[in-house]
């Protein structure tokens, strides 16, 4: 059943049809809007649109702000957020945001009675920490309520980028936003003893947003973070019953409107050139000992983004390198799943959110570091195209993919063959502007005749308040299975009805369910043939302005996993904790558990001569867990999360501690290390894992920095080495040089003995981006 590839024609000719011929696209889009009657929710969205008029003359671009134009404007009302919401700002700050037929402009005056004590600790792009002053301006650019873009800025004028989704949900072990993302833009800052100043201007061709009548709605929050007070002032007044990251939810912006604003569509044309050399281990034919073989690597490649209409953007890319990505660190398995990594790779960064289909924990249908890498190592891409942005009331994400077969060197056969990867996803807003329905289709084919391809469907409901019901069904078709058209074996099902807010009574009560033939090829999944059901229930306070606690709240959770067939418990867990965090930036979670594991066959925490092993059978143990960090606005940081108990039939003791280092706006370093102790007495059995690694920045200027990252593992008994330097004179303008370099410890663990070097590598990639 090819599914995907029925639809992947279909929606390619529809969409090259309506982006030739503008007048039908015109027609389709006029009925969508007809078609589309979304009621704002009252309580989310009370205040009146702020008109955003025209630059009132001109102005020169260079961070001082003192250009008379910007005094013909009102200044943006901003209250104090953190640490006391309401509050009038400690400091005063005057936020101006204005438009003309090509930018949008940003200014404001960050005034400071102790000028002298403006931190800057980053010039790095993409690199501002919560330690030093700065300045964020978020756009729901498509007025959806759930979505944004965010502009982030500091005292050195460097450029942060991010995306928002899921209306930034709660996340106290995080943050809600994607920073891999990058777009055109400039910014420039300035300081003196009054306090310091910012103007970004922001391009319209790099926001995506819908024109209705030569009016353009958006959503815009904007705010000043002052670490040292860890003090945040925002515009509008968001309250903070939502959690620590009220500030940054698309559904609290302030409505804006612009008049006269025509979307400009993007077309940029980025060549690339990488060159460079591979060198690896290998054994020889005779399998006696290692040679190191050499492998030149000299490629060009292509990048296209091309604006279809106003609101649907184009990416092309032709065969497709991601040598500049920084490489993932080490980490230790503890359980008997597969390890999560997230994607860092920029191609699938833009509104990443459109193809978001993601179940409990990190499961989901779409998990794009399935294209392109096989066992962390790159395949070849023969290139792609992918399709993000909005059609009428649509949310619409397509990708499409080829890849070359692969072969690791050390087989004669093929590991995988040449594949093609498709994603169609697409949602739309119904009853109110919280909720959401929507449907995917994922599809891997191989050359060889395999196939995988699921379809599924989804809900996000708001039904009332902060109440919300969220409902998933989907169901894979795989060449080893016969499958029906609706087969609840094939298929993975999600309910989750959730009150979100972290102020009172808050809660979420799940069922979740995958059949033992629903695999679902380019997602992540942890395990198969269950059904979960399970509860989670929090009270939360936010203590007065005397008090030196921010926030906190208690915590109780419970979770079984069943097998389908026998309903026998594959896992479970109970908890109950404790989350707080103060006015000073200090967070502390402590969690008591309570788990039963069952697993289904033997599984292995090391691979050294002395194997620790738990084995097949039922095991009721109880642990605790810890996670605290100073605040994070110091220079320097500590944080700590530790793990300790009982683990199966044994006893743990985990622990891994991480400093951050701010030395000044030029060096950055990050040293962490990272104890595992395992004992199974009854088996005289020690498991012991160490990790340590070291991040390092140096910022030259806000042009040129150099990263690092060294990792050694004597679970992998090896040492691990990335160094980039990036240099950027300008957006779109990126020359990297990468060396990585992996090392064996222990070199007669294996016979023949390994040489010391397992692998090295140094590339240097140009990209250069015309802009038409």
């Amino acid at each position: 059943m090819k599914i995907y590839v029925y639809m992947k024609n279909l929606i390619l000719v529809v969409l090259l049809t309506l982006s030739s011929c503008p007048l039908v696209w015109a027609g389709i889009q006029k009925l969508a809007d007809e078609d589309l009657h979304i009621k704002p929710e009252s309580d989310t969205l009370s205040h009146d649109p702020v008109f955003i008029s025209k630059l009132p003359g001109s102005f020169k671009f260079d961070g001082v702000i003192d250009d008379p134009c910007w005094e013909n404007l009102a200044a943006l009302p901003m209250v104090m957020h953190i640490p006391t919401f309401g509050n009038q700002p400690t400091e005063r700050s005057e936020v101006f945001i204005c438009h003309d037929n090509e930018y949008i402009y940003i200014a404001g005056r960050f005034f400071d009675q102790e000028a002298g004590k403006i931190k800057v600790s980053s010039r790095k792009r993409d690199n501002i920490g919560p330690q030093e002053d700065s300045f964020f301006v978020i756009f729901d650019t498509f007025n959806d309520h759930e979505n944004g873009v965010v502009f982030h800025t500091n005292a050195a004028g460097v450029r942060h980028d991010m995306t928002i989704s899921n209306d930034a949900a709660d996340d106290t072990e995080g943050f809600p936003w994607n920073d891999t993302w990058n777009t055109f833009w400039d910014v420039k800052s300035s300081r003196n003893d009054q306090g310091w100043y910012t103007e970004m201007r922001i391009p319209l061709s790099s926001l995506r947003f819908e024109e209705k009548n030569g009016l353009v709605k958006m959503g815009l929050i904007c705010f000043r973070f002052i670490p040292r007070k860890f003090e945040l002032d925002v515009f509008p007044a968001i309250p903070r019953k939502w959690g620590f990251w009220s500030f940054v939810k698309p559904s609290q912006a302030q409505r804006i409107e612009l008049e006269g604003v025509q979307g400009k569509k993007p077309f940029y044309i980025a060549p690339y050139f990488t060159g460079g050399i591979n060198q690896e281990s290998r054994l020889n034919a005779a399998e006696t000992d290692y040679i190191m073989h050499k492998d030149p690597k000299l490629a060009v490649g292509l990048d296209v983004k091309y604006g279809i209409t106003n609101n649907l953007t184009a990416d092309l890319t032709l065969n497709t390198d991601f040598a500049q990505v920084e490489s993932d660190n080490a980490q230790i398995n503890l359980t008997r799943f597969s390890l999560f990594f997230p994607e860092k790779r920029m191609f699938f960064q833009e509104r990443s959110s459109n193809f978001t289909f993601a179940f409990d924990d990190m499961n989901t249908l779409f998990y794009s570091r399935r294209i392109g890498l096989h066992e962390g190592r790159p395949v070849p891409i023969i290139g792609g195209v992918r399709l993000v942005g909005r059609a009428g009331p649509w949310d619409i994400g397509f990708l499409d993919m080829q890849t070359q077969s692969f072969r690791s060197g050390e087989t004669d056969g093929a590991d995988l063959p040449a594949e093609n990867f498709g994603v169609l996803r697409f949602r739309r807003q119904v009853f109110n502007s919280n909720s959401y329905v929507g449907g995917i289709i994922t599809s891997r084919l191989g050359n060889d005749g395999t196939y995988n391809e699921v379809a599924g469907f989804d809900g996000i409901i708001r039904v009332f308040g902060d109440d919300y019901l969220d409902i998933k069904y989907a169901q894979s078709f795989d060449e080893k299975y016969k499958n029906k058209a609706v087969s609840l074996d094939a298929s993975r099902i999600w309910i989750d009805w959730q009150r979100r807010n972290a102020k009172g009574l808050g809660y979420d009560f799940l069922y979740s369910r995958a059949g033992g033939k629903y695999e679902p090829d380019l997602g992540f999944e942890f395990r198969r043939n269950y059904y979960m059901i399970g509860t989670k229930l929090k009270y939360g306070w936010i203590p007065g302005e005397s008090s030196k606690i921010s926030s906190h709240r208690v915590m109780i959770n419970a979770q079984a996993w069943r097998d389908i067939g026998n309903h026998a418990t594959q896992s479970s867990l109970v908890g109950a904790g404790y989350y707080m965090n103060t006015k000073s930036g200090i967070d502390l979670q402590m969690m008591f558990n309570r788990a039963y594991e069952n697993p289904s066959d033997t599984f292995y925490l090391s691979n050294d001569a002395v194997v620790a092993y738990v084995p097949l059978g039922e095991y009721n143990y109880f642990f605790a867990k810890f996670n605290a960090n100073t605040p994070h606005t110091k220079t320097l940081v500590f944080l700590i999360a530790s793990s300790v108990g009982q683990y199966y039939d044994g006893k743990q003791f985990t622990i891994r501690s991480t400093a951050i280092l701010n030395l000044g706006a030029f060096l950055r370093l990050e040293p962490s290390y990272e104890y595992v102790l395992i004992r199974f007495p009854e088996r005289d059995q020690v498991f012991t894992g160490h990790i340590v690694s070291l991040n390092s920045v140096i910022m030259v200027n806000n042009k040129l920095s150099i990263s690092a990252l060294a990792d050694y593992s004597n679970i992998a008994q090896g040492i691990l080495t990335n160094l980039r330097l990036r240099y950027n004179p300008k957006e779109g303008n990126d020359l990297y040089l990468v060396f990585n370099e992996g090392r064996n410890i222990g070199l007669d663990r294996e016979s023949p003995v390994l040489n010391r070097v397992a692998n090295r590598g140094i590339l240097i990639k140009y990209t250069y981006t015309f802009i038409l």
